[in-house]
């Protein structure tokens, strides 16, 4: 039997479920957009210009997603006032540090060492100045808390292994990386040390672990994990774009935006961060690794 959840009073409900309506609106228009221009083709990686179909990306995230919402955490919510001022304040930096962090990355062109120096500076050295000067001011500001539970630290291991099995087995597999065989051992060890701490840790605690959780207190749980899953995935623009903005754009929107939608719910309903590293990890190491079975 679902344990009873008492929902925290939300700060600004009409204006969660106005973004909500057009952040899903987004990303169901770019995929029909790129559908009648006959470019359903995405790239998964920034490392080379390989493609898939658009729903070889989408049926493993759906998946997920529906087995989130069947196997539900047993925890409790803790219900309170509205988000206060300094968790308002928070919540607009983080969003200002996620857009300029995507809009300079876009005008530098995302090569490295410009891509990992502007990561840090927006995404680790930003909020972390951020949360010092509002130390004061946004203690107790109502962020969601849940009580233990056993379950809740085993149920994402079903919507995680499905969505690894879709993604990297059968006819929806992503294609394995030959970049194994062009580096030494070691290179390829550090290689995967540095990637998972800058691109999936970083990555997940900024844009899951602070944004989200914080924008779920103000707009609520959906507008959130759809607010989050845009601002991550239009990034991936400066690194994997053609050149044309608008088209790069929607890719980024059908890709890693719904992408995101399955790992904003995996934060939101269990808030652990083990899964969302796992899928986010995979996404980076896992044609690789199968590349050397």
């Amino acid at each position: 039997m679902r344990n009873k959840t008492l929902r925290p009073s939300l700060s600004h409900p009409a204006l969660g479920l106005g973004l909500l309506v057009t952040g899903l609106t987004l990303i169901a228009g770019s995929a029909l957009w790129l559908a009648l221009n006959g470019d359903t083709s995405l790239r998964y990686s920034a490392d080379h210009t390989g493609t898939v179909p658009m729903w070889h990306r989408w049926i493993p995230a759906l998946a997920g997603l529906m087995l989130i919402r069947l196997l539900p955490p047993k925890t409790t919510f803790v219900g309170g006032a509205p988000a206060g001022r300094g968790l308002h304040l928070q919540a607009i930096a983080l969003l200002t540090s996620a857009v300029l962090f995507t809009v300079v990355l876009w005008l530098s062109g995302g090569g490295e060492p410009i891509h990992t120096l502007l990561k840090l500076g927006f995404l680790l050295a930003a909020p972390a100045l951020l949360f010092w000067l509002s130390r004061r001011d946004s203690t107790g500001q109502g962020l969601i808390h849940e009580t233990p539970a056993t379950w809740r630290h085993y149920g994402p291991i079903v919507p995680v292994v499905a969505w690894l099995a879709f993604t990297y087995t059968g006819p929806l597999a992503v294609p394995p990386s030959n970049y194994a065989a062009t580096v030494d051992p070691v290179t390829l060890l550090i290689t995967f040390a540095v990637v998972f701490v800058v691109n999936s840790l970083l990555e997940e605690v900024f844009y899951r672990r602070w944004l989200q959780t914080r924008w779920e207190r103000i707009l609520g749980r959906w507008p959130a994990i759809v607010l989050a899953s845009l601002l991550w995935a239009a990034w991936h623009v400066g690194i994997q774009g053609a050149g044309h903005l608008p088209a790069d754009l929607a890719s980024a929107f059908v890709n890693q935006g719904v992408q995101g939608l399955f790992l904003g719910y995996l934060w939101s309903r269990y808030r652990l961060m083990w899964p969302i590293l796992v899928v986010h990890g995979a996404m980076n190491a896992a044609p690789i690794l199968l590349s050397m079975l």
